[in-house]
C-alpha cells in the first residue's frame, strides 16, 4: 500500500520536527537549518547529516559521511525503515552520530518508542 502524497509530506514534516527537537534538546553545539523540506544538521567537527524527501519514491533520505540511506515508512509499525539494512531510522542515526561526530544521542522518539504507540 503506497502512501498518498499528502500523507507522505505530513510524515516527513513530523519526523523532521521530532529530529529538530532531539537535536535541540541535546546539549551539543549543532547548527540546524531547515529549508525547502531539507533538514541539515552540522556537527561541531564540520560533518553533516542531510535529511531530504524523495517524493516520487515516498522515501526519506539521509546523507552522512558513511553514505546515503533511504527509508521507507512502515504504515503498520508507524516508523521509518532503511530499505537496505531494515534498521530503524533512530538506530541508524544513533550509530552514525557516534561514528561521525563521536556523540551519543538517543533517537527513540523518531521510531515511535516514546509517543505512546508502544
Amino acid at each position: 500500500m503506497s502512501l498518498t502524497e499528502a500523507r507522505f509530506h505530513d510524515l516527513v514534516d513530523a519526523t523532521q520536527e521530532k529530529l529538530e527537537d532531539i537535536f535541540d534538546e541535546s546539549d551539543l553545539d549543532l547548527d540546524l537549518e531547515s529549508s525547502a523540506g531539507v533538514l541539515t544538521v552540522k556537527f561541531e567537527n564540520g560533518t553533516q547529516f542531510i535529511f531530504s524527501r524523495q517524493e516520487p519514491l515516498r522515501q526519506l533520505w539521509l546523507a552522512a559521511v558513511a553514505g546515503g540511506f533511504h527509508f521507507d515508512y512502515d504504515e503498520e509499525e508507524k516508523r521509518w525503515v532503511c530499505d537496505k539494512s531494515e534498521e530503524l531510522l533512530g538506530e541508524v542515526l544513533h550509530r552514525l552520530a557516534l561514528q561521525q561526530a563521536g556523540v551519543e544521542i538517543e533517537f527513540d522518539a523518531v521510531d515511535g518508542h516514546s509517543d505512546g504507540n508502544r
